[in-house]
């Protein structure tokens, strides 16, 4: 299985326009849904995505469950999105039995905590599928400073 979700990732995808073609749109709904809640500060709703053990890895740091998310970077991750703007530049995706891999290019830009922000982001978040829809069970974000 592992092997298998290694080469899902490696392999190339042919979408990049949007909206995604390649994964299942209900995944890549969720995945928007979660980042609307975010700039809405809508706490409850961006958590109702997630799967109580989803990992998400940011700028080297990992959080290992729902909770442990909502206690240590929710509340910044609410704060950042309201205040600055995102736009998605590409996406592409693949399906993998009940997984579904979301990966993203964006451009965020504006002000946050006094501080310009104008960051070249990727993201990828990885789906499973239960029997009441998909959740989030990865996140790894990235940024950079564009050239």
């Amino acid at each position: 299985m592992l092997a298998a979700m290694i080469i899902a990732l490696i392999l190339p995808t042919t979408a990049s326009k949007l909206p995604l073609q390649d994964a299942p749109r209900e995944a890549a709904q969720i995945v928007d849904a979660f980042h609307d809640a975010l700039a809405k500060g809508d706490r409850a709703a961006a958590l109702e995505t997630l799967d109580d053990n989803v990992q998400i890895y940011e700028q080297g740091w990992v959080e290992n469950s729902k909770a442990e998310y909502a206690k240590a970077h929710l509340a910044g991750d609410l704060k950042f999105a309201r205040s600055t703007k995102s736009q998605l530049t590409s996406r592409s995706g693949s399906l993998l039995g009940d997984l579904a891999f979301v990966t993203s290019e964006g451009r965020t830009t504006g002000v946050f905590e006094g501080k310009l922000v104008n960051s070249i982001t990727l993201e990828t978040m990885v789906l499973r599928h239960f029997s009441d829809g998909w959740r989030i069970v990865h996140i790894h974000w990235s940024s950079r400073s564009p050239k």
